[in-house]
């Protein structure tokens, strides 16, 4: 058996999280919060993140040639991902935006 580095696991907590961004800037939207917020910028930025993590993890799984090259970009950018989720609810947590 040859070696196989595929993780679908990064597809499938990307795209768990890429819906989790959806929910939470479509509920900021509707809220009655009429200004502009930070949270929605950072909240678009990673559901970017999480939805190319989401297409290369995909597309590691569906091809033999790149799949190494696939999952390594699919990886780094879930975890940009991760990190912005982060520094967004770090800065919503100490009220330096709102």
């Amino acid at each position: 058996m040859g070696k196989k580095k595929n993780f679908p696991h990064i597809l499938n907590a990307s795209s768990t999280l890429l819906g989790l961004c959806f929910v939470v800037l479509t509920s900021l939207k509707l809220g009655d919060n009429h200004e502009t917020s930070r949270i929605d910028e950072f909240t678009a930025i990673a559901i970017l993140m999480f939805m190319t993590s989401s297409i290369l993890s995909y597309l590691s799984m569906r091809s033999e040639r790149l799949a190494a090259r696939y999952e390594r970009k699919a990886d780094i950018t879930f975890l940009s991902g991760l990190i912005v989720l982060f520094i967004t609810t770090l800065l919503i947590t100490l009220n330096v935006i709102k």
